[in-house]
Parts: C-alpha cells; sequence; structure tokens
C-alpha cells in the first residue's frame, strides 16, 4: 500500500512541475488534464502526508519510552504514543479508502431518464414524486437542473421525464439510482382504500464528452417532424422537432422540447451520445458480471433497488437491507442517508476486492 502511496506523492509532485511549464500553461487541453489529475490526486497525497508527520511523532515518542524518564514523563510520553497508536489506525483506513481505484465518472455531470413502468396513471404520478425529490437533493447539493424533454400527464405526473444535472460529483451520487423503484400506497382515484403498487424505471447516465464516445455524422440519420404539442400558434407550424438515430445501436433519440430545430438537435445529440456510451458500458459491465456480482447493484434498469410504502411511511433499499421510517424527508430531497450508505457499501466491496487481489 505504501509504495503506491509514494508513487501517487511522486505522480502529484511531478504534476506541480509540469503545471508551471510554459509549454503545458499554453496548451489548453494538456493544462485542463494535468489539472483535474492533479486535483483528483490532492486528497490522496494531503493524507498520505499527514500520516508520515504523524508516523514520525510516532517513532520519536516510542524512542523516547527508551530514554531514563521520571514517573510522570514517562506516563506523558505512553499517552502521547496511545494517540499517535489511535490516528495512525484511522489516517490508514482512509488511506485504503482513497486508494480505490475511483470511477472516472464519478465527476461528470448526470442525465437522468424517470419513466412510468407498471401502473397506469398512478406509476406516471410516481415518476413526478421522483423527479421532484432528485430535484430538491440536487438544490440541496448546490446543483443546477435542466429538463431536456417531458411527456407529462393531465394529473401532475410524468410518461416520461429526462433532464440534466450540472454540478461537483454528480453522477458520484446519483448512480446508484439507477434501477425500479416500487411504490406501495393508496392511489388519489383509489374510493375503496386499498394500496396498490406501481413503479418507475431510473436511468441514469453520465454525460457523455466527444472525447468518451465518438459518433461520425454518417452514423446518424436525422429526421426532422412538426413538433406536437397543448397547442397554439407555433405548434405544428415549423419543422423543429428532430429524431435521431444511431446505425450502429439503433438507439433512437427524439427532441421536441424547443421551438428551434437547432437547440433540439444539440439536445437530442448530448442524450444521444450518452444512451451509446452507456450501451457499450453495460456490455462491458456485462462481462465482468458474469464473474462477479455486485452488492449495490450492476444498474440493471430490471433491478428492483427500492421500496416507497407510504401507509408506513418506510423506505428500504433492497441492494443493502437498509430500512429508514422517514419516507417523507427523503421524498423532499432529503436523500443524504441513504445515498452515504450505498457509498459504504460500495467502498467496503471495493476494499474487499482489494484485499483478495493482494492476497
Amino acid at each position: 500500500m505504501f509504495d503506491r502511496l509514494q508513487s501517487v506523492e511522486d505522480r502529484y509532485n511531478n504534476l506541480n512541475e509540469l503545471l508551471s511549464d510554459p509549454d503545458v500553461v499554453n496548451d489548453t487541453n494538456k493544462l485542463r488534464e494535468y489539472s483535474k489529475e492533479q486535483s483528483n490526486l490532492q486528497a490522496t497525497v494531503d493524507a498520505y502526508r499527514e500520516y508520515k508527520d504523524v508516523k514520525s511523532q510516532y517513532q520519536d515518542a516510542k524512542q523516547m519510552l527508551d530514554e531514563k524518564l521520571d514517573a510522570d514523563m514517562r506516563e506523558m510520553v505512553k499517552e502521547e504514543v496511545n494517540e499517535l497508536e489511535g490516528q495512525i489506525a484511522e489516517l490508514e483506513e482512509r488511506l485504503r479508502i482513497l486508494l480505490i481505484p475511483k470511477d472516472p465518472n464519478d465527476d461528470k455531470n448526470v442525465i437522468m431518464e424517470i419513466r412510468g413502468a407498471a401502473g397506469g396513471d398512478e406509476a406516471a404520478l410516481f415518476a413526478g414524486n421522483l423527479f421532484r425529490m432528485y430535484s430538491r437533493f440536487a438544490e440541496t447539493q448546490g446543483w443546477k437542473i435542466e429538463v431536456m424533454e417531458s411527456n407529462p400527464t393531465g394529473l401532475g405526473g410524468y410518461k416520461e421525464i429526462i433532464f440534466m444535472i450540472n454540478g461537483n460529483n454528480a453522477y458520484s451520487k446519483m448512480k446508484y439510482e439507477n434501477g425500479a423503484h416500487r411504490v406501495q400506497r393508496v392511489p388519489e382515484t383509489e374510493s375503496g382504500g386499498r394500496i396498490h403498487t406501481s413503479t418507475a424505471t431510473v436511468a441514469v447516465l453520465p454525460e457523455a464528452e466527444e472525447v468518451d464516445v465518438e459518433i461520425h455524422e454518417k452514423e446518424v440519420r436525422v429526421d426532422t417532424f412538426a413538433s406536437s404539442g397543448a397547442g397554439g400558434q407555433s405548434v405544428n407550424t415549423t419543422m423543429s422537432a428532430v429524431r435521431m438515430t444511431h446505425l450502429p445501436t439503433g438507439i433512437t433519440v427524439s427532441m421536441q422540447d424547443e421551438k428551434s430545430q437547432i437547440k433540439n438537435r444539440e439536445k437530442a445529440m448530448k442524450i444521444l451520445r450518452a444512451r451509446v456510451a452507456d450501451k457499450f458500458r453495460q456490455e462491458a459491465q456485462a462481462e465482468y458480471d458474469a464473474v462477479r456480482k455486485s452488492a449495490v447493484g450492476t444498474g440493471d434498469r430490471s433491478e428492483r433497488i427500492r421500496t416507497y410504502n407510504y401507509p408506513q411511511n418506510r423506505v428500504t433499499d433492497h441492494r443493502i437491507g437498509l430500512t429508514i421510517q422517514k419516507l417523507d424527508q427523503i421524498l423532499e430531497g432529503k436523500l443524504n442517508e441513504v445515498v452515504d450508505a450505498l457509498i459504504l457499501e460500495d467502498q467496503a466491496e471495493k476494499l474487499e476486492r482489494m484485499n483478495d487481489t493482494n492476497v
């Protein structure tokens, strides 16, 4: 472990030198690449330097115990040794976690897709509840939300809503939301007071940049058509709606949210690029999962990950067996307790995997 930490610190020092090199300063791409790499190493290097400092203090204190000391001084040094031992153990644990390979998508923006699944109007209403929950959570994180496409129902729900979350480490916290979300409650339209079960699916895609996935113009078929909407003079008068089809994969994206065809094209391409990248990622993950199944889920859209039980004010995350009697708070966007538990589980599993590899 300490060889790896020393390598990380050496690379960090090397990046410091590179970032003051005039050739790098004048090259925008290299400057951005090296700055990002250095930023990713910062926390590990800070913790490692703190560890080395505490370890040095510990060794000095241990040496003092070999010297002739009066009773009070010996007792004081023993206390310091015990305290430093505790600090060393904590820092070693923190360093193990910091050495877990980072998901390269963690610091990316997110494209989220929520769809009402089984349950008709009630499922669409629940999709609306989930969108509101994620919107509130994004606010608490200082993230911004942009709705890219929506298909609302008359009752205030959504058959489908696609939106983008812009913000620091958005994907690192939202990626665990991938899957089928189940709700148990008495629908407003239910006169008999019976509890119904409905589901909505959530897809979480890291925003794919051009460098992540290359899509050639000849691989995309673009069809334009008149947008359909709630009415008004501008509807159906211009061919502003766009349908893009990625021919190699058959993935299709339609966009008619904007009145401008150019803006619809830009939004559609963002979603198309993210979906194509996600397809390639899912295929690679499927090969990996054939060997090892992840406790927090593979991100399979069909996997039931969480149940929201309204009568009991209960939320259960089935992947890690977490049950919280705070449904009302969670729906208001207070998701930290759930997200933190999933991150910890994921870290623990990755640590175990690293230990197995090192044995």
